[in-house]
């Protein structure tokens, strides 16, 4: 799948949802500074496609991916970090999605 179609197949999974998605969203906050494919600002709830193909990898380096994970940890945002070699096809990256979708909702209804 390309990072086109893994983006745009996030995106229709997190709208039928009912988030609102900007693409191509820089979130710059608290020293992290990374383009996500798509972001709800309002939720504060996005995801992210990580792939070859875009150079995400650059970008989503360890030390980003850890900041981020603490933010979520803190309950601060949530975003869906999934790595093209870790799914495979469009029925699991929609499967890992839900999946995700129905932890931020587990976690907002504990909070």
């Amino acid at each position: 799948m390309t990072e086109a179609e893994g983006a745009a197949h996030l995106k229709a999974i997190f709208e039928a949802e009912g988030y609102r998605i900007a693409e191509r969203f820089a979130l710059d906050e608290d020293g992290v500074f990374v383009e996500l494919d798509g972001w709800d600002a309002t939720a504060r709830v996005g995801y992210e496609y990580i792939t070859s193909e875009a150079g995400d990898r650059l970008e989503f380096t360890p030390g980003a991916i850890a900041a981020l994970e603490a933010r979520m940890a803190r309950r601060e945002l949530f975003v869906f970090l999934v790595d093209e070699h870790d799914v495979d096809g469009e029925a699991a990256l929609s499967s890992a999605a839900r999946e995700f979708l129905a932890r931020v909702a587990s976690l907002r209804a504990t909070a």
